[in-house]
């Protein structure tokens, strides 16, 4: 059952906001007003002041390097009113106030730091406002101790047709009952392009029992920023999405990453893109498993004019056979842009404290979708998908494979779990897309060709492939929309739900679990989409490749970090934290090859190491680390 709390926030939420449409501005419509702030950055949401004893709506919170960010999201505050809220914590049958924030007069978020935060213990915490509302929430103790470490990651929660309408609560209860340690929104929270703070406000309340004692991560993506797809283009103003930029106001961008973002670990590179937009881009690292949080469409080129009209209906999509992938691969257009790159070039070789590496975005590095909308419409390619510009994809692939880090994502519409391609197939490491909480627009991954070196059993859809700008990818399982016989199948048919990874430390495993609607995972007969569980192995994320190193057996050290690197100042191919004292690493080519490791204060270095071929047999190196 709901908590009384979250019964007593839903009651006063049906009173103050009305639902927005994504395809026009909100209409006039009883129960709210407008906002002359929100309507200064052309946010129409219409919703009521805030009444006496719940003006405070919910709070987002991380933890990050001994430093507590926590974000309040109030209903809207008369003039007035207090517009500032306290933070208190819970110390012995009192509460105590650590920290105090004034309300943002757009959008009514207030932020809240506390430096030197304890994370070896829990917390409990209430914001609190002068008109009597509060929000109560644990910070969780960092599970550092722990071997398992579980995250839940949604995409797509969209408010329309797909089920949107339809009440989300089990969602928040079988996810409760997985009992994750950090919860990833990667995008798509609000579907409303006019009236963010509305749905916002719906977003946090819905999910409020779920963020209130958890750390949350939320990546604003293209319809969070008022937009059918976003090209970002480091930011500035355009009337077409294409042509790569915001179309909706500086201000109503800022006012989306304040509200969804603002709770994160500070940007690691905080400078501001065009128009003085922020960026969030940063890590968060929860019980050892490190997790860089990238904007994958806000530095990404723009694709206006690249497709011929004979191509295609529109300048991102094709649907002719006859053109040349490559044409679209044009020198200099950026994906994640120098900056996120030079960040995980530097999160990559970073490796203290930490047991693995997870990159989160908004969306995979390849396109595993070519049927788009109930009418199944044909696409070779979809200028939206993060498989273009392909030089740029192939520089984050290898980027993950440097960070021996696995990929997880959403926005697709469907999942999938594929293997990404550089050179040849799975030579690099794999990404798992998860499916919408509710899915506005179907979409299919369904190739002309069949797909080579299948599994057994698998169907055609699987295997080795060519996306439509021709990038290697290897799909292991996807949720195509299909009759499932199950009600409403407006729901049900369309394939939603969410995903859970599970990281075992010591084991070094990652499973990759996705769960649909309706399910309770608790349940005897409680079953996962096809494809799913599947367990994938740290080393399998550096890919398969045809050499190995001869086993290194580490003397002198616990859980040494190792780092590849060809010899004579050759590039660096990986850098990773083994579990024990021994690894066999996999790696491109002979060879010569240095190896650094270092564990505890003490290092050893190897130089010019031939790797053999893999599956030869030869004697472990032995080193001790001084």
């Amino acid at each position: 059952m709901p908590s009384a709390p979250r019964l007593a926030r839903l009651a006063a939420f049906t009173l103050l906001v009305a639902a927005a449409s994504v395809q026009a501005p909100l209409a006039a419509q009883d129960g709210g007003v407008q906002h002359p702030a929100l309507l200064g950055v052309d946010d129409r949401s219409r919703i009521a002041f805030a009444e006496r004893g719940h003006e405070v709506a919910f709070a987002l919170y991380t933890v990050q390097d001994g430093v507590l960010k926590l974000s309040a999201q109030l209903f809207p505050l008369r003039a007035e009113d207090e517009h500032r809220v306290v933070l208190e914590i819970r110390d012995g049958e009192d509460w105590r106030e650590i920290a105090s924030a004034e309300v943002h007069a757009v959008g009514w978020t207030a932020c809240l730091r506390v430096h030197g935060w304890d994370a070896t213990s829990a917390v409990r915490y209430r914001v609190r406002h002068a008109g009597g509302g509060t929000f109560e929430g644990v910070v969780r103790a960092d599970p550092r101790a722990r071997d398992a470490i579980v995250a839940a990651v949604f995409t797509g929660n969209s408010p329309g047709p797909g089920g949107g309408r339809l009440d989300k609560r089990d969602v928040v209860d079988a996810v409760a009952a997985l009992d994750p340690d950090v919860l990833l929104f990667t995008g798509d929270q609000v579907y409303d392009h006019f009236t963010h703070t509305a749905a916002w406000l719906e977003f946090g309340t819905t999910f409020a029992d779920l963020i209130r004692e958890r750390p949350t991560v939320c990546l604003p993506d293209d319809h969070d920023v008022g937009q059918g797809n976003l090209w970002g283009q480091g930011g500035r103003r355009i009337d077409l999405d294409s042509k790569g930029g915001y179309v909706r106001p500086a201000g109503y961008v800022k006012l989306v990453e304040r509200q969804q973002t603002s709770h994160l670990p500070d940007p690691v590179d905080p400078a501001p893109i065009e128009q003085g937009i922020a960026t969030y881009f940063t890590r968060l690292v929860v019980g050892g498993i490190d997790f860089a949080l990238i904007e994958d469409r806000k530095f990404k080129s723009g694709c206006f004019g690249l497709v011929p009209p004979e191509l295609g209906p529109r300048p991102d999509h094709v649907d002719r056979p006859d053109y040349d992938p490559r044409a679209f691969d044009v020198p200099g257009l950026q994906l994640l842009g120098e900056r996120q790159e030079r960040f995980l070039t530097r999160w990559g070789e970073d490796w203290d404290g930490i047991a693995m590496k997870t990159v989160v975005s908004q969306t995979l590095f390849a396109m595993a979708s070519n049927y788009h909308s109930k009418d199944r419409t044909f696409y070779h390619c979809d200028f939206d998908a993060n498989g273009w510009p392909q030089t740029a994809r192939d520089r984050a692939v290898e980027l993950l494979r440097r960070a021996s880090a696995f990929h997880v994502c959403g926005d697709q519409h469907l999942a999938t779990i594929v293997q990404y391609g550089i050179e040849d197939w799975r030579d690099a490491g794999f990404a798992f897309c998860v499916p919408s909480i509710a899915n506005l627009w179907p979409r299919w991954w369904a190739p002309k060709t069949e797909g080579r070196n299948r599994e057994p059993g698998a169907d055609a859809n699987t295997g080795d492939h060519l996306d439509g700008f021709g990038n290697r990818l290897t799909v292991y399982a996807h949720t195509n929309p299909r009759e499932t016989g199950r009600e409403p199948k407006e729901l049900h048919d369309r394939m939603p739900g969410f995903g859970i990874l599970r990281f075992a430390k010591r084991a070094r495993t990652i499973t990759m679990e996705c769960w649909p609607r309706r399910m309770d995972p608790r349940a005897a007969d409680a079953r996962q989409y096809d494809g799913w569980p599947r367990t994938i192995g740290q080393l399998e994320l550096l890919g398969r490749q045809p050499f190995e190193l001869p086993e290194l057996v580490v003397g002198n050290g616990v859980d040494p970090i190792v780092q590849v690197i060809a010899s004579g100042a050759g590039p660096l191919f990986c850098t990773l934290r083994i579990a024990g004292d021994r690894v066999r690493v996999p790696v491109p080519g002979a060879g010569p090859y240095d190896v650094l490791l270092r564990a505890g204060g003490k290092t050893a270095r190897l130089e010019g190491i031939r790797a053999l071929p893999r599956g030869s047999t030869a004697d472990p190196l032995r080193v001790e680390l001084r």
